[in-house]
């Protein structure tokens, strides 16, 4: 079976595990999918069990027809920008008609400060009034996520470690919300269950494999499985590592290591392997961490503890 030697380097997809969603790779089908559902929600109650009559009954008995208007997407706080991509989508599937301009020098990712007007939308008054809300929900949320994400990266500083995101997303919005994660400066973690195999815990537990041979024939048969996947191992003790090193997996995820625990296990597995830290990651501890020499630290927090920033939509 492999093993991999003391020097031996990682493999390179091991050291590229992590990578940086792009707009381009979004499927549109999803995102028009996300949008139908919120459009639903907005217009007729998706999810209510009552039939109701469909529409925006204020923007209807008060709007004349053939009506345009102007409106800008204005910053009440510094933020990160994310989402402008999605907003003609959004205005689309209410109606047509509707242009966004982002500002000059603005797209997803980009820093803006309080008060800055960073795109503008004009087209049909009604359709405009009635898109509103949900245009808004999705540039609230997906710039909270790059906001919070860039003040982690901020907190790590200049460490050559990755900051990585988790599994842990909104369900049905992981690709968006780690996309935007990306534009904050982090790096994406894997997609799904699909792209790599993590063996974790409760794997172990369930295979009866926490220790010893079994827990390296574990990682063996993994291998085995699953040959041009990346094989990453969770262990949460250092006398796992040498089984797991044994086995040749190519990263070492050291879940709730003590920093000085995780000193001793990346000073074990050398390069044999890469490293990832995880448990208890947050702007605090992000320095501290960021000068071990770890590979990749991850962090949850990225997405669920992102707050909403707060965009406004002022019409002209």
């Amino acid at each position: 079976m492999p093993t991999r030697a003391k020097n031996t380097p990682v493999p390179p997809a091991a050291r590229a595990s992590a990578r940086r969603l792009t707009w381009g790779e979004l499927d549109p089908a999803y995102l028009r999918q996300l949008i139908t559902l919120a459009r639903e929600e907005d217009l007729a109650g998706a999810g209510l069990l009552a039939t109701v009559t469909p529409g925006d009954v204020t923007t209807t008995a008060l709007i004349d027809d053939g009506a345009t208007a102007r409106a800008d997407f204005v910053a009440r706080r510094d933020l990160t920008v994310c989402g402008l991509p999605l907003l003609p989508l959004v205005f689309e599937a209410f109606g047509p008609g509707c242009v966004v301009t982002p500002a000059d020098g603005v797209s997803d990712g980009v820093a803006v400060e309080k008060n800055r007007v960073f795109a503008t939308v004009t087209g049909p008054t009604a359709t405009l009034l009635t898109a509103e809300r949900t245009a808004l929900n999705f540039l609230q949320k997906l710039s909270g996520i790059a906001t919070n994400t860039a003040r982690h990266v901020a907190a790590l500083g200049w460490s050559p470690t990755k900051l990585i995101d988790t599994r842990k997303t909104t369900p049905g919005f992981r690709m968006l919300e780690k996309y935007a994660v990306a534009c904050g400066g982090a790096w994406n973690h894997r997609l799904g269950l699909f792209d790599r195999v993590l063996i974790k815990d409760n794997h172990l537990a369930a295979a009866h494999a926490t220790a010893g041979e079994r827990l390296a024939a574990s990682v063996r048969q993994a291998r085995a499985r699953f040959p041009d996947l990346v094989v990453e191992c969770e262990v949460d003790a250092l006398e796992q590592i040498p089984p797991v090193l044994a086995a040749a997996a190519d990263v070492v995820l050291l879940d709730n290591f003590s920093p000085a625990e995780l000193v001793e296990a990346v000073a074990l597995i050398g390069r044999r392997a890469a490293t990832e830290a995880s448990g208890g990651v947050t702007l605090a501890t992000l320095p501290e961490l960021g000068r071990i020499g770890l590979d990749f630290i991850s962090c949850g927090a990225l997405v669920h503890q992102a707050t909403w920033v707060d965009v406004g939509l002022d019409w002209k």
